[in-house]
């Protein structure tokens, strides 16, 4: 129970529709209670006035007693009627409360650890599969309910109705009380043996079958590349493997819990057996009535389904347990990326999530203070950066400096270190050595949100959200109309082309683009960061998949777009229609040359030997 312990603060914040349901429910079992009383005395006074009619017989007076007998019967049928509408009246408002509970716990729960998910930084995502994180958010959620809800409920109905219940029975006879219940005992321990089988299979199962979940996410997302190799079949045949290997463990989690119900019918059984022969021997002593007898017979098979009900409640809760440890797994990962300001959790309006899941209003405001036009000062010092999940040195004393509103080209071969240069700029990761000023500040002291807001970023990875083209290009800035959202694609040069799809920019993209080439979804990511008005541009590679008139067409628009700020444009190109303040040349993760366009052209190095071959090449197309 100790992973379970975690939810406490959402039972403290819903405590009113708890205790009202606990309320209901004592309410509710205490009607249910005095039923078996009302049928004991009804019988007590069958057998009583059997007897009297008996005596009458042969006298007018026997269908006078008979109309008597028969109207109290009623009366008690009535009465018994009357507490089942009420004990179901109770019943009603205690699903009202509980399982209402249950529903809103479960909405915090999901919120939580989707926030939670939105905060943590990209080597977590590195380390985990997606199909595993959707499995905690849903799946394991899910169980977690069970609990909140239904095992909750009727956990607390059991210890009701078996207090009320074994009250009423000690009132009547202490001996055929002790007799009756005599096979709890065996049933305690039964419980506590397959508890701890079903705790371990659990969690088992739940493992095996996030690896399920990863292994469909991972086959559909990449279903070109299984499609074009031809592994249908291979593939198939893993997850087959796979999934055998859930049933199995599903199954065998099954066969522990198929052996509950039988159990609890034969120990049921057992106490019906005992109740009546000890109750026919207290009857035979004068200690008890006939009638006593039925009560407690009703009083047996009334705790038969709470009694048997323990299995399931011990399953929910051994499986919810198991669930809510994967999820605290995840939510105990503090992120490696801190905000100085709130600690980074905000909600999609840049609201800071409070501990109930209500939204505040952060200490400073999302967007620039500055206008935003204008521009941002950077400066690289002494920066060294390894991958904490890798351990791979990606950049090595990086020192540069760029004046508010300059342009810098980042230029290299693969793998020099200059994406993680942009993902350093964004703060999707902290430097290991050295700091990176904007503005004179160091980006740590920097609001997390504020500083992104402020960065108009077009990284190497394009993805498309499955929405339609103009929410996609809105994304950069939710509140813009549909006249800019237009403006930016044609800066982007891929207005044309939106608008020759069958809907326009109301084309849906499909999941995470694939109705689009990759130059076109490289504009529209471009048209995405411009419509944000950003201080700072960052394009990490984003013209790689255009043809050169595009690509030309493109940097016309960009030279006047970015001509009021500062702008860091990472390319394998030389990119001869725009005008830099300075390029920098990185090899190894160091930068080996430095300097303007002409500068470096004199220098006869790698920028000498790239804008050669590049010339070549552009006059043979």
């Amino acid at each position: 129970m100790k992973h379970l312990f975690y939810l406490n603060k959402y039972f403290v914040k819903y405590r009113t529709r708890l205790l009202l349901g606990i309320l209901f429910i004592f309410i509710s079992n205490y009607f249910q209670a005095l039923q078996p009383q009302m049928i004991r005395q009804a019988l007590d006074l069958v057998v009583e006035n059997i007897a009297l009619y008996r005596m009458y017989e042969g006298f007018g007076l026997q269908q006078e007693v008979f109309r008597h007998f028969g109207r109290t019967l009623l009366y008690f049928g009535l009465v018994v009627v009357v507490l089942a509408l009420l004990m179901g009246g109770f019943l009603f408002l205690v699903r009202q409360t509980i399982i209402v509970m249950s529903r809103l716990m479960e909405y915090d729960l999901r919120k939580e650890i989707f926030q939670h998910y939105e905060d943590l930084h990209l080597a977590f995502y590195k380390k985990n599969a997606t199909g595993d994180l959707m499995a905690r958010v849903m799946e394991d959620v899910s169980k977690v309910r069970m609990y909140l809800g239904p095992a909750i409920l009727y956990g607390i109905n059991l210890a009701s109705l078996f207090t009320l219940v074994i009250i009423s029975m000690l009132r009547v006879n202490v001996t055929l009380t002790l007799w009756s219940l005599l096979p709890l005992p065996i049933l305690s321990l039964s419980i506590y043996y397959v508890s701890s089988l079903i705790s371990k299979n659990s969690t088992k199962i739940q493992q095996q079958l996030s690896k399920l979940t990863s292994i469909s996410q991972e086959v559909f997302s990449g279903i070109r590349v299984v499609k074009s190799y031809v592994q249908e079949a291979p593939m198939g045949r893993f997850f087959h493997e796979e999934s055998q290997s859930y049933m199995d463990k599903s199954l065998k989690l099954a066969r522990v819990d198929s052996l509950f119900q039988p159990t609890m019918l034969v120990l049921i059984g057992l106490s019906t057996i005992i109740t009546v022969y000890v109750g026919g021997l207290e009857v035979a002593k004068g200690n008890v009535t006939t009638g006593n007898i039925a009560e407690f017979i009703i009083y047996v098979n009334m705790l038969t389904w709470p009694v048997t009900s323990l299995g399931w409640i011990s399953s929910l809760i051994q499986q919810a347990a198991a669930s809510q440890k994967r999820i605290n797994e995840f939510l105990k990962i503090k992120p490696e990326i801190g905000n100085p300001v709130d600690g980074g959790r905000r909600t999609a309006d840049g609201k800071r999530w409070a501990v109930d899941g209500s939204s505040q209003t952060p200490h400073s405001a999302i967007r620039n203070p500055k206008s935003a036009i204008e521009p941002s000062a950077i400066a690289f010092q002494g920066v060294s950066f390894t991958y904490p999940d890798t351990g791979i040195v990606a950049l090595r004393n990086i020192s540069f400096e760029l004046k508010a509103g300059q342009k810098l080209a980042i230029i290299g071969r693969t793998g020099c270190g200059k994406s993680s240069l942009a993902d350093l700029l964004v703060r999707l990761y902290d430097v290991t050595e050295g700091k990176i000023m904007v503005d004179g500040v160091d980006i740590r002291q920097h609001d997390l949100a504020a500083l992104r807001q402020r960065i108009g970023y077009v990284p190497q990875d394009v993805f498309l959200f499955s929405d339609t083209v103009s929410n996609n290009v809105r994304f950069g800035r939710p509140d813009a109309s549909q006249e800019e959202v237009e403006l930016f694609t044609k800066h982007a040069a891929i207005y044309k082309e939106i608008a020759s799809l069958p809907e326009g920019f109301e084309t849906v993209v499909g999941e995470r683009g694939v109705t689009l080439s990759g130059g076109q979804k490289q504009r529209v990511s471009i048209a995405r960061a411009l419509i944000k008005q950003p201080d700072i541009v960052l394009l990490d590679d984003c013209l790689s998949a255009v043809d050169v008139n595009t690509e030309k067409q493109i940097l016309g628009y960009l030279a006047n777009d970015i001509a009021d700020k500062t702008a860091i444009i990472i390319t394998h190109r030389i990119y001869s229609l725009l005008e830099f303040d300075k390029i920098i040349v990185l090899d190894d993760g160091r930068i080996v040359e430095e300097g303007t366009h002409a500068e470096l052209l004199q220098n006869r190095g790698y920028y000498w030997e790239q804008y050669e071959k590049q010339r070549v090449e552009d006059l043979e197309v």
